[in-house]
């Protein structure tokens, strides 16, 4: 909780108090448009509560792919009654009776509006501190995580840290495997935490999953890469289900065509995104995947159907393939 948010009202929460409310707010502002803030605002707009999200930068979700926030944005848009207010600070908030009245700066929303609740969303930071780690020889670095090696050792020989306090991405599933590399470790086995790939998920509604290299990051790194994308609008399952706003996406070598990553944002996308991960622990080149059956009608298939459109052989959208400079001549 920011210094200036805590105004000693139990109006004004972190997203544990959110998950331990006694009643239901008829109005909520979520300070945050991250994945924390948008999975708990989802909720409580689906109860009923007229929510409110206000984000300092120009987007939701910073970080994730912008192809996939886009149909969620569109949604939550919806689902929020279009109350989404980008490129916009909190100025300030203040007890007013039984309202919290929060002060808006900038071009999404200026002036003042006062909410029964307000969850503060953002960000999250280690528990590395307050019970004795500075008696050990731990290192902590400058974002408060414990320092480990591949190995899930700290500084200290006799001390090894797993979970969120090891460092980011601050997810259940990586923490899990980090405990198993560490009983290993203390077992006296040899082996090290490596891995390709840790699937990201974000349970709003759509899901949006992600893991391996994104685009953006591909273009930041200026590394070689191709695109392909399977809109979920020429999928059956997704039209039978009435969730055509979802698309699948994989990010590739060109070269090589192995897969790099892979993006999904539609009903489910947590769990298609495992057989991603999967592909890109194995090194699989695209085609793997394309000539991998997938059954029929599912959304899987579009896991497929993005690979075969790198081809341009998706049998539901025409696309062919676009020809090289050297194979036109």
């Amino acid at each position: 909780m920011p210094p200036a948010f805590n105004i000693g009202s139990d109006r004004v929460m972190d997203s544990t108090g959110a998950l331990s409310l006694a009643d239901l707010p008829e109005s909520l502002l979520v300070i945050g448009g991250g994945y924390i803030g948008l999975e708990m605002g989802s909720v409580y707009a689906q109860l009923g509560s007229k929510v409110s999200v206000v984000e300092l930068l120009d987007g939701l979700l910073p970080g994730a792919d912008r192809d996939l926030v886009k149909p969620l944005h569109k949604r939550l848009n919806t689902l929020f009654h279009e109350r989404i207010f980008l490129n916009t600070k909190v100025g300030s908030l203040g007890l007013r009776g039984n309202k919290i009245e929060v002060a808006f700066e900038g071009p999404g929303k200026f002036g003042a509006e006062q909410f029964d609740r307000v969850l503060v969303s953002v960000g999250r930071r280690p528990n590395s501190r307050g019970f004795g780690l500075e008696n050990t020889q731990v290192e902590i670095d400058g974002k408060g995580f414990v320092k480990v090696n591949e190995q899930m050792r700290t500084t200290d020989p006799h001390i090894l840290a797993i979970g969120d306090v090891a460092g980011e991405p601050m997810l259940a599933h990586k923490a899990t495997h980090e405990g198993r590399v560490a009983a290993e470790v203390l077992a006296g086995k040899s082996v090290v935490f490596d891995r390709l790939a840790i699937p990201a998920v974000i349970f709003t509604d759509p899901e949006i999953a992600w893991c391996g290299l994104t685009e953006e990051q591909a273009k930041k790194d200026d590394r070689k890469h191709e695109v392909a994308i399977y809109p979920w609008a020429a999928s059956g399952r997704a039209i039978a289900l009435g969730r055509t706003e979802g698309l699948t996406k994989i990010l590739l070598d060109p070269d090589t065509e192995r897969v790099l990553g892979v993006g999904i944002v539609g009903a489910g996308a947590g769990e298609l995104i495992a057989e991603a991960a999967l592909a890109i622990e194995m090194g699989c080149e695209v085609t793997d995947i394309a000539q991998t059956i997938h059954p029929h009608p599912t959304l899987s298939e579009t896991v497929m159907n993005a690979a075969e459109a790198f081809f341009g052989t998706a049998t539901e959208i025409y696309k062919p393939k676009r020809k090289s400079a050297e194979s036109a001549s």
